[in-house]
């Protein structure tokens, strides 16, 4: 069967290009949809783009559909044929009911007994005369964050569509939409090769474009050429480029014909704090800042052109450059007149959250958080937090902020340093913000700690109080990723803080706010056991076994990550699964004991029964013990030594003895089997016994 390539190219006037990446995945994932959905056999699906172009590329595509194969379950075949195979009026009306004739039947042996199958094939058709529709479908179908409309169409897309290329090998697919028809002439560069480009064959879509159109469709190519350029133009100077991936694709979804050049500032700029400096290069101006030892007075910027008139654009870039900078300065310089603790008050005019109060409420409660939790812990590091928690908001209010919301808490950490606070108070100023993101760092020092603590307990309770609980993909305020930032730091510094204490020190910050605060702690507890579940999953212990250690709850943060991970270590282990099997034949029988049962040993009629009571008499505390400290794995070891005396007792005992008073003290003492398995795990929601 003849195999060809596709093409599919959506030619548009220049989309943002944070619109480029996420579409290049969802057309790739929407064409492979479509063409297996059309039964179209193919190789590898890649796709290639710029701001101005998206395109498809599938390798191998099949000149036909693969034949549809349809079969339709009749009767059973005792029905349909008689003793001597001739098919009865069963069989007849069946293969009536179908349009086939009665001799084309199969049987087939399905669900234990063999029955007649109508089979219906549907020839496949060829790609000429299928791919117009889907290619159609496949640009329809595409999603952006913001798309629009044009002229009088109805189709919306991220930008209005100037031209379409739809080729299998080298005939084309032929397909209208809002009046554009599908063809096989691509488009240059804008500047560089503005003109209509036939392409000979769907194969030599690339390298048409790269010699002739001086495009670079290949995404990664032209990642690779910008990289290696402005490495180059770094080591030129013994320099090192301070390389941001971000960046570095937001740049690579910018161009067509990437060429780097390198530009100077004013080293004067360089009094300025170097990340004023380098956000100003990277969120302004996308430039890539070079170092040394400190930041360097240059800057790698990337064209989307050639070398030509290169200086020109050199002296524009810093002339630009320059004017942002000397804004930057201004700010800055502006914001050193005065102290950050005199900007304070001003957090009272700034709403943290409608019914939750000013930033300068929630700074209040921060430090009554922190006076609550910080029993314990050294005096002089509660003084430097709670001076830590009254400043951690003011750098807000200051001009460099407002203009990089980015640096919250590294301006306040270098205006609290600039206004003589204690080094230890400015860091953590800065810390509290600690982690930012999943792969962040964590706060260091304990006053640190403490602020973040705080900081973000205050806020989810305060949310979760006033019913604004994360839905779905839902999360304005990130509460999953400040819960998640409390977990990680807990299990990182293991504080003598438990969470109930934590949140229930926030949820008294919100009195007269907070009707039933005992009900939004346990909310909040809820989800956080959410969040540590889908950690530990993350971390590869098994569901069953995560269930199983959260159920004893997450205050103690530190214990139930510990109970998870000693669970997955012993999982199919031999110790496991005497631990499993010790637990669940007690289980089984002791809920049906009362609650308030009592063993007594005066009502051992076996030896066994005696023998079971020293044993958990025995274990009980060196399970506690063991639990207390933390050493899971030993614990585990503990309760799997009782089950040759659980085997030894249901083989000499009837549990269910005819004796009411003797009946109930043995299911009594399989409670107690049951219940110094608590101390690690609720194992009834294990899973097997591997």
């Amino acid at each position: 069967m003849r195999r060809e390539y596709l093409l599919l190219e959506i030619g548009m006037e220049e989309c943002p290009a944070r619109f480029v990446g996420p579409a290049l995945a969802e057309l790739a994932r929407i064409g492979k949809e479509q063409l297996e959905g059309h039964r179209i056999a193919h190789g590898t699906v890649r796709t290639l783009g710029t701001p101005r172009r998206l395109a498809l590329m599938v390798e191998g595509v099949a000149e036909r559909q693969e034949d549809m194969v349809q079969e339709v379950k009749g009767p059973p075949a005792r029905a349909a044929f008689d003793e001597n195979g001739a098919p009865t009026r069963a069989a007849q009306g069946f293969a009536a009911s179908q349009g086939v004739p009665v001799e084309s039947l199969a049987v087939k042996e399905i669900d234990g007994g063999a029955y007649v199958f109508a089979v219906h094939r549907q020839p496949g058709k060829p790609v000429q005369e299928v791919l117009p529709e889907l290619l159609a479908n496949v640009v329809a179908s595409l999603r952006f964050p913001k798309s629009m409309r044009w002229g009088d169409g109805t189709l919306r897309f991220a930008r209005p569509i100037r031209w379409l290329v739809a080729m299998w090998g080298r005939e084309v697919i032929p397909f209208e939409l809002e009046g554009v028809v599908a063809g096989k002439t691509t488009r240059g560069h804008r500047v560089l090769a503005d003109r209509a480009i036939p392409l000979p064959a769907a194969e030599a879509y690339v390298e048409v474009l790269r010699e002739e159109g001086r495009v670079l469709v290949d995404v990664e190519e032209r990642r690779s050429r910008i990289l290696q350029q402005i490495e180059t133009l770094a080591r030129e100077i013994g320099g090192e480029l301070m390389l941001d991936e971000v960046l570095l694709d937001e740049v690579t979804h910018l161009v067509e014909w990437p060429t780097a050049l390198r530009g100077q500032f004013d080293p004067a700029y360089l009094e300025v704090p170097e990340e004023i400096l380098v956000l100003t290069m990277k969120e302004h101006q996308r430039y890539f800042p070079v170092r040394d030892k400190a930041l360097l007075p240059v800057f790698i910027a990337v064209r989307n052109g050639d070398e030509t008139g290169i200086d020109i654009v050199r002296a524009g870039n810093e002339k630009v450059l320059s004017a942002r900078l000397a804004d930057a300065r201004f700010f800055y310089t502006e914001d050193l007149k005065r102290p950050l603790s005199q900007r304070v008050e001003e957090l009272k005019s700034v709403v943290f959250q409608e019914r939750l109060g000013s930033l300068w409420d929630k700074t209040q409660r921060v430090r009554k958080i922190i006076e609550r939790i910080g029993g314990g812990l050294p005096e002089a590091d509660l003084e430097k937090a709670d001076r830590a928690a009254t400043l951690c908001k003011a750098d807000l209010v200051t001009n460099v902020v407002y203009e990089f919301p980015e640096l919250q808490g590294v301006m306040g950490r270098e205006y609290a340093l600039r206004s003589g606070e204690d080094a230890s108070v400015a860091e953590a100023i800065f810390e509290h913000y600690l982690p930012r993101h999943a792969s962040d760092e964590l706060p260091k020092t304990l006053p640190g700690i403490l602020v973040s603590l705080a900081d973000k307990a205050d806020t989810i309770v305060g949310c979760f109080g006033i019913g604004l609980v994360p839905t779905g993909s839902a999360d304005p305020y990130a509460l999953r990723r400040q819960a998640l930032g409390i977990i990680r730091i807990q299990l990182a510094h293991r504080t003598p803080i438990r969470l109930r204490q934590l949140l229930e020190a926030a949820a008294d910050g919100y009195t007269g706010v907070i009707e039933e605060p005992h009900e939004v702690v346990a909310q909040v507890l809820d989800f956080f056991a959410a969040r540590m579940r889908h950690l530990l999953i993350e971390e590869g212990v098994r569901h069953d076994l995560v269930d199983a250690a959260l159920a004893l709850g997450v205050d103690d943060l530190i214990a139930a990550w510990q109970r998870a991970k000693a669970l997955q270590e012993a999982a199919g282990t031999e110790t496991f699964a005497a631990l499993i099997t010790a637990y669940q034949r007690a289980a089984n029988l002791a809920k049906k004991a009362s609650s308030e049962a009592v063993v007594d040993p005066k009502l051992f009629s076996d030896d066994e029964e005696a023998k079971l009571w020293d044993a958990l008499r025995k274990v009980r505390p060196e399970v506690e013990a063991e639990a207390m400290a933390g050493r899971y794995e030993q614990a585990l070891q503990i309760l799997a030594g009782l089950r040759p005396r659980v085997d030894a007792f249901f083989d000499a005992v009837l549990v269910m003895a005819q004796d009411e008073a003797v009946r109930n003290n043995r299911l009594a003492l399989l409670q107690e089997v049951v219940a110094a398995f608590g101390h690690v795990a609720d194992l009834s929601l294990v899973k097997g016994r591997s």
